[in-house]
């Protein structure tokens, strides 16, 4: 009885969420909650409940999962997780010697992972599979889990990796990666850590990239996933590698997988794209036009379409113009700028429109090139007609400006300090005025009045001279010299108060 009760014990554990709620759900209890909760509810319905009617049911249920395999070390290797290596990575003595483990659990039955798929990675080339992607087994309900699992490098693989380039001091292109990911065979699956995540290899820990910090408040920090680099802590030799990751065990369901793989740069990426992937002119205007073809449904009819010759991502003026074959714009960014953002920070979106930017989609717009080519720094965004011929704005900005400039009426500037600038008389008049108009001029040095004419066409009126001493003194215009009746002409008068009206100082 106590060796199907541990039986029972070990099936529970390799159920999924499904398979254990319907298990509680037959014996009446709660089917709510996570993994976790689920596991631990049933393992102490089988310890405390047991019995054949509890037996049968967790037997039905695993034989569902499993219907080849049965026993004891059966239930401890739940489907989805791979128990041998690829006959690349796999020694000969290794294999004879059934020394290949996973969580310490030998693997007598080799059996190949053909349900979980990693995505591909532009930035690396798989070259040989060091371990397919096997399932992290939680060896008990701790929220801790350490899992393990072995490895060995062939000759062949020690060499590659010790003569492969530097991409940089201490980083070779020929490496030995880590990539965990969700255990789900739907699909391909993307890089993905567990919680408190640790890798140590050799027991030495390695490096896990770690959070990006958001600028954005409320943003709660990222954390790239991408594949942990784990060729320094390796044996380059026949000596067996051990890989230990601690993980965070809260419900999901996570696999681990080794592989030696071949590292690009920006620069290679970008040589690649340059001569695989190059649209035509010829293409590029067929696309503009069948994007302004009119359609008589619409109301509107577009004659052109704008397009700037700046990059959205660095704010300058493109140099190598990319966009996404599924995207519909003709917006471009700039390829340089792209691939060496997803170098450092790989998220592989459209910076136009948001969208999914892989790096096999990406195509170099042939047309958009050569109009860089002939176009001067200083334009900044062109227009495709519907014939595919294309114009730059600059005409138009530079009309508009003229335009401007014509209607804008011209007023001179006017300088109050200078009287004959402004055509009035200055603000303190001692002297006598040289008017220029034939109806009045100075009769005598002390008398200041009359009008006089202003550059400007305008006649300036001298309001110092009241009207009664315009009445006393006769207002008349004469020649500035004595004439013969000069000793017989009176003294000049003065006004209603006692001063000389040549003292007078009009402000």
């Amino acid at each position: 009885m106590a060796a199907e009760l541990v039986e029972a014990m070990n099936m529970v554990k390799s159920f999924r969420v499904s398979d254990l709620q319907t298990l509680l759900a037959s014996m009446g209890r709660s089917k709510s909650g996570l993994k976790q909760d689920l596991v631990g509810r049933a393992l102490r319905l089988v310890q405390t409940e047991y019995s054949p009617e509890l037996l049968k049911n967790v037997r039905q249920l695993y034989e569902s999962r499993f219907p080849k395999t049965s026993g004891w070390l059966a239930a401890r290797r739940p489907e989805g997780v791979p128990v041998a290596y690829s006959p690349l990575s796999s020694s000969p003595t290794a294999t004879s010697q059934g020394a290949d483990y996973l969580n310490g659990i030998s693997k007598p039955l080799p059996t190949p992972a053909a349900e979980v798929k990693l995505v591909p990675l532009p930035f690396y080339q798989t070259l040989e599979t060091l371990l397919p992607p096997t399932e992290l087994i939680s060896q008990n309900n701790e929220k801790l889990q350490d899992s393990q699992c072995i490895f060995e490098l062939t000759p062949n693989q020690a060499d590659q990796i010790r003569n492969a380039s530097e991409l940089r001091p201490g980083i070779r292109s020929i490496q030995v990666v880590l990539r965990i990911c969700y255990t789900d065979s739907i699909g391909v699956q993307e890089d993905q850590y567990p919680p408190n995540i640790a890798v140590k290899v050799n027991q030495s820990y390695c490096h896990v990239p770690g959070y990006y910090p958001s600028n954005k408040p409320g943003v709660e920090p990222r954390r790239p996933c991408r594949p942990v680099n784990i060729t320094p802590w390796l044996h380059l030799s026949s000596v067996t590698n051990r890989v230990t990751i601690t993980w965070g065990n809260f419900g999901k369901r996570y696999s681990v997988a080794v592989y030696l793989v071949r590292v690009f740069t920006a620069a290679d990426l970008f040589s690649q794209l340059k001569l695989c992937s190059v649209e035509s002119a010829e293409r590029c205007r067929e696309r503009i036009q069948d994007k302004l073809r009119f359609d008589p449904e619409s109301e509107i009819a577009t004659t052109g379409l704008r397009v700037s010759l700046i990059c959205p991502l660095v704010k300058m003026r493109l140099g190598v113009p990319c966009r996404v074959l599924t995207c519909a714009h003709l917006q471009c960014f700039d390829a340089v700028f792209f691939l060496q953002m997803n170098e450092k920070k790989p998220t592989w979106t459209c910076p136009v429109c948001d969208k999914p930017a892989p790096f096999e989609l990406l195509t170099i717009d042939g047309l958009l090139s050569e109009i860089l080519k002939e176009t001067s720094e200083d334009i900044e965004e062109i227009e495709y007609l519907t014939d595919g011929s294309w114009r730059p704005i600059r005409d138009d900005k530079e009309r508009d400006r003229e335009r401007e400039r014509s209607n804008t009426p011209e007023y001179p500037v006017v300088d109050i300090c200078i009287p004959e600038a402004n055509g009035h008389s200055p603000a303190h008049s001692s002297t006598s005025l040289t008017g220029k108009s034939g109806s009045s001029s100075v009769g005598m040095p002390g008398v200041t009045g009359g009008t006089a004419v202003a550059p400007g066409g305008g006649a300036v009126v001298d309001l110092t001279l009241d009207s009664s001493s315009e009445e006393e003194g006769g207002g008349a215009g004469g020649d500035s010299e004595d004439t013969e009746d000069s000793a017989d002409s009176p003294a000049p008068k003065r006004g209603r108060y006692n001063y000389d009206k040549d003292l007078v100082t009009a402000y």
